[in-house]
C-alpha cells in the first residue's frame, strides 16, 4: 500500500535564513523564510522545526500558514546563533491544488554563517538558502 502514495517532488519552495536588522530592538537577527517561488499560491503550510546533533537536541516548533501567496514570502522563526552548531531541519507540508507535497530543508551544522551569504529569491536580501 506505501507504494501506491505518492508524493510529488517540491520545486520553487525554499527555506532561507536571513541576517537581518531589528529596528525594534537595534539588533543583528537571524530569522527564517519559507519562500513561494512559484506561480500558484500554496495552501495549508505546515513548517516543524528544531535542531539537533549527536548529543543534544532542541525543542520542537511547528507553525501553520493558512495561504502563501504566489511569489511570496513568510517568516518563520528567530533563531539564535548558539543553534548553528547544530543541524537544522524545517520540515515543510503543503498543498498545492489537490496534492500534497513534503519535503525536509536540512542546514548543516556551521553552515549558516556571514560567510555564506547569497542572494535570496524574491526578498532583495542576502542570506543563507536550502533548496
Amino acid at each position: 500500500m506505501k507504494k501506491d502514495i505518492v508524493i510529488p517532488k517540491v520545486e520553487g519552495v525554499y527555506v532561507a535564513v536571513v541576517n537581518e536588522y531589528n529596528t525594534v530592538y537595534k539588533t543583528q537577527d537571524w530569522n527564517a523564510y519559507i519562500i513561494n517561488d512559484k506561480k500558484v499560491d500554496l495552501d495549508v503550510v505546515i513548517i516543524v522545526t528544531n535542531g539537533y546533533s549527536d548529543d543534544k537536541i532542541t525543542s520542537t516548533f511547528r507553525k501553520k500558514i493558512d495561504t502563501l501567496p504566489a511569489k511570496s514570502f513568510a517568516k518563520i522563526e528567530l533563531i539564535q546563533e548558539e543553534l548553528f552548531a547544530l543541524n537544522n531541519q524545517f520540515k515543510v507540508t503543503f498543498f498545492e491544488g489537490n496534492a500534497m507535497f513534503d519535503k525536509t530543508y536540512l542546514f548543516r551544522k556551521n553552515t549558516i554563517n556571514l560567510n555564506a551569504l547569497q542572494a535570496i529569491p524574491l526578498m532583495d536580501v542576502k542570506g543563507v538558502l536550502v533548496k
